[in-house]
């Protein structure tokens, strides 16, 4: 079996590297990497991959690295996932998911490779959802609010085009927000806790700034989403969709004073102008009994515990030089 992670390198992408091998060490698992990506996330397993340059960009890069792999199973992580950075490169984040999800696709077709795909696509696609529209069910409808979320709507809907079109075993999965070790530091509880940590550690002033703490978001820790994703590639329906959350909402200020009540100092907590996005989806509560209708899953891992492993993540974070 021969498995296929674009953006392995990265925070989800790792972890599911790391689950596969746990799940069957006969899996051979290739990862797509670009020159300046960063390999820390992997350090602890790149001898058991197999790892290959791509920039999907290209798309006569990514039919070289296709036509060598010949995956059995594709799981498409590779974006650009942050909603902010979305606001000020909305061409970059646009055509680096979108461009890039495509030509995956059309190497399949012209190549004529039989294989299954998972493109892990976002809650953001909801965007503005009405208070009686909540539980967020696959049927909502979609009112994206970012560039970002526009960029995931079109791999959404580009993955349904190509089942459509050319009968290809694409399974398409709404992830909402997931949280864990090796999160990037740009998202927001993740950015807490390095502050924390770095407070902790004499490195800042006792202020942890923050941006708009009335937003609610529905977390699940990244290990129970790789778990889903893979269950998902195994027994989801070709061409469906499929949430893949907690069902629980939290916001953003509790999420704050959790990580606070486990610091060890005293800590401030002060507005920055800078982190408050031009528009905010209001709130984001899933529903994944779709999912757990068709394959048993549901979150094991409690929030609490994902946060506290994200503290410790940093606090014994080395950078690598």
């Amino acid at each position: 079996m021969k498995i296929l992670i674009t953006g392995i390198t990265g925070f989800v992408g790792s972890h599911l590297a790391e689950y596969l091998l746990k799940k069957d060490p006969s899996f051979s698992i290739y990862g797509t990497y670009r020159w300046r990506s960063r390999m820390e996330n992997i350090d602890q397993i790149k001898n058991k991959l197999n790892m290959v340059e791509c920039d999907l960009h290209d798309s006569s890069s990514v039919r070289r690295m296709m036509e060598h792999v010949q995956p059995d199973w594709i799981f498409h992580l590779a974006a650009q996932s942050y909603v902010l950075s979305s606001w000020h490169a909305p061409a970059d984040t646009i055509s680096n998911n979108i461009i890039g999800q495509l030509n995956i696709l059309e190497s399949m077709r012209e190549l004529n490779i039989n294989c299954r795909m998972l493109i892990a696509g976002s809650s953001e696609e909801y965007g503005l959802v009405n208070p009686d529209e909540l539980p967020i069910k696959e049927t909502n409808p979609l009112r994206p609010m970012s560039p970002y979320a526009v960029s995931k709507v079109g791999q959404d809907m580009l993955a349904y085009q190509y089942y459509m079109s050319y009968g290809f075993h694409l399974i398409r999965t709404r992830a909402f927000n997931h949280s864990g070790p090796r999160r990037g530091d740009v998202f927001v509880e993740s950015n807490f806790a390095k502050q924390i940590v770095d407070i902790e550690k004499g490195r800042k002033e006792p202020i942890v700034r923050v941006g708009n703490l009335k937003a609610k978001r529905d977390f699940t820790d990244a290990r129970d989403i790789v778990r889903a994703y893979c269950l998902a590639i195994e027994k989801g329906k070709p061409g469906d969709v499929y949430n893949l959350c907690s069902g629980k909402a939290i916001s953003i200020q509790n999420l704050l004073d959790i990580l606070v009540s486990k610091a060890g100092v005293e800590i401030k907590i002060e507005i920055d102008p800078n982190r408050l996005r031009p528009s905010d989806v209001p709130i984001l509560l899933g529903d994944y009994t779709k999912f757990n209708k068709l394959t048993g899953w549901k979150p094991e891992i409690q929030l609490e515990k994902t946060l506290e492993d994200l503290l410790d993540y940093w606090r014994n974070y080395k950078p690598t030089t």
